[in-house]
């Protein structure tokens, strides 16, 4: 699944007009980008989830075809439901009882994508994290076992702690990449809005939600600002994100 449904306020104001799906990254629109590289990494059934300027979406996914893969739309054009919020309305699309990757759209990496897929399958955990050593206002906080454990914003100095526990906690930044056993929808029943965030803090004492840790070189870049953007323009150019 491929989070798109975002407002891209932080793009203002690039995104007044343009959905930040669809904002261009070397000459390519960012949807378009990361439905090929999951496409390359073997994933043949992909939903994109919309609401800002969504028509404009629906459009280009309706011109876009990758052999081989089905492209479907869960729509929020009506009420935007953040990342929990947008995976649990896009719950009947996962009812094979096969894990599934979560993308957020403005998200470019060199991971490789199907080495964490296969590590998730390869165990028994909940949900399997992207994360790494890099620098981030948010946190999350994991164990030794690498075993989510809380939270925490640098920034503000708050931390949500749900587990009783005496140990040490490792901080890492949270990619926005993660794999979801769809047992998880059995775990929380919610409706309407809410993040994926505040959903693993609720189950991770009583269920293995792990830590996927890459190394620091592993590129892992957040569109989220024009100054990103314009870096990510350059790295796409230098051929960093080639699939």
């Amino acid at each position: 699944m491929i989070l798109a449904a975002g407002m891209g306020t932080r793009l203002k104001p690039i995104t007044d007009h343009t959905p930040k799906a669809l904002v261009e990254i070397g000459g390519e629109p960012l949807l378009g980008r990361q439905l090929k590289r999951l496409a390359h990494f073997g994933f043949t059934s992909i939903v994109v989830n919309v609401h800002h300027h969504a028509n404009l979406v629906k459009s280009f996914l309706s011109n876009f075809k990758i052999t081989g893969v089905e492209i479907t739309i869960s729509d929020e054009s009506d009420m935007l439901l953040d990342t929990g919020g947008g995976i649990w309305n896009a719950a009947p699309f996962f009812s094979d009882g096969e894990p599934f990757l979560v993308h957020n759209v403005d998200i470019l990496s060199t991971v490789d994508l199907g080495k964490l897929y296969q590590q998730h399958k390869s165990t028994s955990a909940l949900a399997t994290l992207l994360v790494s050593e890099r620098e981030s206002s948010r946190h999350f906080l994991f164990n030794k076992m690498g075993q989510l454990r809380g939270w925490e914003n640098v920034k503000t100095g708050e931390k949500k702690l749900p587990c009783r526990l005496e140990e040490t906690l490792t901080p890492l930044a949270f990619s926005g990449i993660h794999v979801i056993n769809p047992t998880i929808f059995s775990l929380h029943h919610q409706n309407g809005t809410f993040s994926i965030i505040d959903v693993y803090l609720q189950l991770c004492c009583l269920n293995s939600i792990v830590a996927y840790k890459v190394s620091p070189e592993t590129i892992i870049h957040d569109i989220g600002t024009p100054q990103k953007l314009e870096e990510a323009n350059r790295l796409a150019l230098e051929g960093k994100f080639n699939y």
